[in-house]
Parts: structure tokens; C-alpha cells; sequence
């Protein structure tokens, strides 16, 4: 499912700041936070599709994505995971030399999204958001609008995706929203220690009241799926959250990237800085 709390051209240190709890199968091969893609792309990977749920440039992009909870799907639909890498990078495929070279995506955010979303049917139910701290410009794409629109500019602020649209008022949405803003208050203007918000926002396991729950699937589901960090034993196995990110970029254009993923059922943890490359 995943959930996400960030801030957007709201803080005076901190032009954007990202906490993401992704959650998945336990079982699930994915490679852990790292450089690919000849070292333009730093995200973690889903070695079954081959796509990623968070990933950021040397150039200052980023994406990140949640699921939208639905009981259908389309059966042969697209990875929704590629969808992140493709405004990250542009593939040219050269027929003569059999190879290709990956060049970073000159599109705006809002160029990307009207583009894409021509295609947008060919996905089971997604949030998209991307960004461009040199632009100043971070763009939400869903195919689940509710009447809304597909794209909408993000207005700067603390907002949370959770896996209806974003910032729908779901209980761990607002309690995750409540806390985050409490530590905001507590260090001010201040650096913010990123490991401690960890700590203090994502490692919830708080469930919520059935009566407050959307009510998409069954009442035991919804229930074990309230936390903000879930665990569950499903009949396909173990479930809930697999890593656990956090992405702040400074007005400097440093980035820190930090990752603590599961690694055979034990808990280990990253650190990626760099400075954005104008």
C-alpha cells in the first residue's frame, strides 16, 4: 500500500522533504537504496517489474508513488512502477549500435503529466507525484480523480498520499499530518534530524477505529492495514512494511537520501548525500 507525509516550498532550510513507509510482501525481490541506471537514477527497485516506488536525480527531480485501494484490477495492466522512472529518464534507442542511452527528461513536471496522461487507462489505480526543485514545480497524477481532476498542481505546504486521492482525511492520514507538524513546530527554522522523524512518525503501528476506515475491503483487512507501519500474516505470507525513506533536499541543493529496508527479515539502513548538478 505505502504512505507518505511531505513538505513542499514551506520550510526556510527545506524546499521539499519526503517520509515514505513503502509496504509489500516480505517475499517480494527488491534491490535496496542505490545508484542505477549508469548512476543518473538513486532509489530502491522492484527486481519483479523492474520499476520503483521512490527515486530522485543528480538534476533534482523526484517521484514517488502510492497504490489507490480498489477491489478490481486490469488484468494485463502496466507496472505502475515504471511510472516514476519514466519522468526520471528518457531511453533513445539507437537500432544501428544495438544499445541505448539514457538521457535525463528535459520535460516540466506538468509537461511530463499532460503528456502521459493520454495513456493513463493502462494502469490499474496510481498517485504519481513529481517534481522539480529547480523549476519549483511538483505535479499530482492520479487515474482514480473521484470526479477530479487527473492533474493538479501541488500548492505549497505539508501534504499526505495515502492510497486514496492526496490528502484525503483518512485517520492515520491526519494522525501522520498532526505529528509530522508537531516536529516542525519543536525545531523551527532549525535543521531537522531526519532519522529521529523516522523514528518518532513511521514506526506507528496505531490502529484505527473500524467505524473511521474507508471500507474498500473487508473490516479485518482495513483494520490490519490502519497503522501507519504495517505488519500482517496474509495467506500468501507476510506482509507490510518493507522500508522505510527519507528524502530531504536543502535550498543549498544538498540532498540526503536515507533508506532502512529489510534485509532477510533484519532491519539495515543507508545513507545517500549529493549536491543537485545544475
Amino acid at each position: 500500500m505505502c504512505i507518505a507525509v511531505f513538505m513542499w516550498e514551506a520550510h526556510p532550510l527545506y524546499p521539499f522533504l519526503l517520509l515514505l513507509n513503502r509496504d509489500e510482501y516480505h517475499n517480494r525481490p527488491t534491490k535496496p537504496l542505490e545508484w542505477w541506471e549508469g548512476g543518473e537514477i538513486l532509489g530502491g527497485k522492484d527486481e519483479m517489474a523492474g520499476g520503483t516506488w521512490l527515486a530522485s536525480t543528480k538534476h533534482g527531480k523526484f517521484a514517488f508513488l502510492t497504490n489507490v485501494r480498489e477491489i478490481q484490477s486490469i488484468p494485463q495492466a502496466k507496472s505502475r512502477g515504471d511510472l516514476p522512472v519514466r519522468f526520471l529518464q528518457v531511453a533513445v534507442y539507437l537500432d544501428l549500435c544495438k544499445y541505448a542511452l539514457i538521457y535525463q527528461s528535459k520535460k516540466s513536471p506538468m509537461d511530463f503529466a499532460e503528456d502521459f496522461v493520454k495513456e493513463i487507462d493502462q494502469y490499474n489505480g496510481f498517485n504519481l507525484v513529481i517534481a522539480d526543485i529547480y523549476s519549483k514545480s511538483m505535479v499530482y497524477i492520479t487515474n482514480r480523480p473521484e470526479g477530479k481532476s487527473f492533474l493538479t498542481e501541488v500548492s505549497p505546504g505539508i501534504h499526505v498520499l495515502t492510497n486514496g486521492r492526496l490528502d484525503s482525511p483518512w485517520p492515520k492520514a491526519e494522525r501522520l499530518s498532526h505529528r509530522f507538524k508537531g516536529l516542525l513546530e519543536k525545531y523551527g527554522g532549525a535543521e531537522l534530524p531526519m532519522k529521529e522523524m523516522v523514528d518518532k512518525l513511521m514506526l506507528d503501528a496505531t490502529k484505527d477505529d473500524e467505524n473511521l476506515l474507508p471500507h474498500i475491503y473487508s473490516p479485518e483487512t482495513e483494520y490490519s492495514l490502519s497503522s501507519i507501519f504495517v505488519d500482517v500474516e496474509r495467506p500468501l505470507g507476510r506482509y507490510g512494511t518493507r522500508s522505510i525513506s527519507a528524502l530531504s533536499v536543502k535550498s543549498i541543493g544538498e540532498v540526503y537520501f536515507y533508506e532502512r529496508h529489510l534485509e532477510k527479515e533484519m532491519w539495515e539502513e543507508q545513507i545517500v548525500t549529493y549536491q543537485i548538478e545544475k
